[in-house]
């Protein structure tokens, strides 16, 4: 982009009523019209306008005031893996409790994500060092469980119990998910059973907990790993804050339920950068497991 661009672009006024409306402009306030799509985006923390290339050269982090914007899965995948390839894409969730407007839901997501569901898994190699990844995507009903997430996260850990490899899991989610009743609660006790058997293997897994890591999530695989990484400033356990400060009708502690919180009270056995993730699984993965063959 030029200097002329440029110019163009952080000083176009907009029109005001005086001047005249079209229906593109009408539709969005002045400041959102004036951001070309893609071209630059707003830091949801401290309002700041970002030059796209330069938060994604950040790998997702405002230059500014280092809030960590959400990543898909696929691009978290990407941040950290040196290669991927993808496995069960084909599982796909259904409206198995004809809950009122659920399946509309679920067609809708999967149209503006590109996602069946809310993860992603398959093989990859991280560092040199082959495993097993799942991530789990935000812009999917926040990465809620059902079952057909916790059936793809099953599976991962049975694929990696076979063929002998760690298991790197990158999660978020805001819980279980209701439209599916018991079957999403379920997914706990499923999860967590191939988890053992992955462990009972003599296999390493490594966690890395995201914002948020809430619910049945964290109560499941999320904590059950061998080794738990966290994102600096996630929020990490079972109920969120305003749910137990409602309960036990107590303030609770500054920084409550935060990644940092979790490490001083242990919890959490790591907090990285993102932009030092992938060196850190690394060498995490080239310690307990062999290299991968050239």
């Amino acid at each position: 982009m030029n200097f002329e661009d440029l110019k163009k672009f952080f000083f176009k006024k907009p029109k005001n009523a005086l001047e005249g409306t079209d229906e593109s402009s009408s539709a969005q306030k002045p400041a959102e019209a004036a951001i070309p799509d893609k071209l630059a985006e707003k830091c949801e923390k401290c309002g700041k306008i970002i030059l796209s290339d330069e938060m994604r050269d950040n790998f997702g982090v405002c230059p500014k005031c280092g809030h960590y914007k959400k990543l898909s899965a696929r691009d978290r995948i990407a941040m950290c893996t040196d290669s991927f390839e993808e496995l069960f894409q084909d599982e796909s969730g259904k409206n198995i409790l004809d809950f009122p407007g659920y399946a509309e839901k679920l067609e809708d997501l999967r149209a503006k994500t590109g996602e069946q569901d809310g993860a992603v898994c398959g093989a990859a190699v991280i560092g040199g060092v082959k495993c097993a990844v799942f991530s789990m995507d935000y812009r999917f009903m926040m990465g809620s469980m059902g079952h057909t997430v916790g059936e793809k996260i099953t599976k991962a850990f049975e694929y990696a119990t076979e063929n002998g490899l760690p298991v790197v899991g990158f999660v978020l989610s805001g819980g279980a998910r209701m439209q599916e009743g018991i079957v999403s609660l379920m997914q706990m006790a499923k999860t967590s059973a191939a988890v053992a058997k992955h462990s009972e293997a003599g296999l390493l897994y490594i966690s890395v907990l995201t914002d948020p890591t809430t619910g049945g999530v964290s109560a499941s695989f999320a904590f059950e790993s061998d080794i738990i990484m966290a994102e600096r400033g996630a929020l990490i356990g079972f109920a969120g804050p305003r749910v137990i400060e409602q309960t036990i009708r107590q303030k609770l502690p500054e920084g409550f339920q935060r990644a940092e919180f979790l490490q001083k009270k242990g919890f959490v056995d790591l907090i990285v950068e993102r932009k030092e993730m992938k060196e850190k699984l690394a060498a995490l993965l080239k310690i307990h497991c062999t290299e991968a063959d050239a």
